[in-house]
């Protein structure tokens, strides 16, 4: 029953995850709850092995449709590759609970802004030069990239915001761009916690199944009814965000 359980929400998460990111929002909470007394490492663990099967279906779809820019997105990639490594190592002398605040303020900022641009992310119209964007991109992906390897939830949508806020992309492409690099850091992650053990692997294999089922639903109804679509998702998973790091921060200071 439990593993069944997991299933279902593990396709619910694949479905929102390959439109805007957050599906760990879903998984996570799923996996403590199913097995209380497991290491938070274990689950962090079987979380990866699950996300990254759905993350990587869903950006080979986006991949087959989506013309993306590998000049920026291919450093992006191998900085988020690098830094995912060197943020999992950095919980060792820096808190998780001492970022907490400012994500949450950085999760209100993301959303304030794209509530009140209206036409944030509707058109394509890369603004960084040939020069410059590979060196953009390289910067975005060790950022966000050591954010996902320390922290983690709500990197998709920082990474969505920041390829249309700073190089001029529409939503669909950033939701595209968004999964690829997200392949890259999981996989950093899994690989790190597959070494040590810290993976349930028939669970990971049952939540990966039904991840996948979810992720091409999504990135399907994404494909189909394009940025509007997308931006709406976006909005309510950044409100999920919001209220979740809100109430852990009103939490963590009673």
């Amino acid at each position: 029953m439990e593993l069944l359980l997991l299933g279902v929400l593990a396709l619910f998460a694949g479905f929102v995850d390959a439109i805007v990111g957050g599906g760990g929002l879903v998984q996570l909470p799923a996996l403590f709850g199913a097995y209380p007394g497991a290491s938070p490492a274990l689950l962090l663990g079987t979380n990866k092995m699950a996300g990254i099967a759905g993350t990587a279906v869903a950006a080979t779809r986006y991949l087959r449709r989506v013309r993306l820019p590998w000049a920026v997105l291919g450093p992006a990639v191998v900085g988020a590759l690098l830094f995912a490594l060197l943020g999992a190592r950095a919980v060792a002398w820096l808190p998780r609970e001492a970022v907490r605040p400012l994500i949450l303020v950085l999760l209100i900022v993301v959303a304030v802004y794209t509530f009140l641009r209206k036409d944030f992310g509707a058109v394509h119209a890369p603004r960084r030069s040939a020069a410059a964007a590979p060196w953009l991109g390289f910067a975005t992906g060790a950022t966000l990239g050591f954010y996902d390897g320390f922290f983690g939830p709500g990197t998709g949508a920082f990474l969505m915001f920041v390829f249309v806020r700073l190089f001029g992309w529409d939503l669909l492409m950033a939701s595209a761009a968004a999964r690829v690099v997200n392949v890259a850091t999981n996989f950093t992650a899994l690989a790190f916690f597959a070494a040590t053990g810290n993976v349930l692997w028939l669970t990971g294999l049952v939540m990966a199944s039904c991840n996948i089922a979810g992720s091409i639903a999504g990135s399907g109804l994404a494909l189909a009814r394009g940025t509007g679509f997308v931006r709406g998702v976006f909005l309510v998973v950044l409100a999920v965000l919001i209220a979740k790091f809100g109430w852990d921060t009103l939490a963590a200071w009673w």
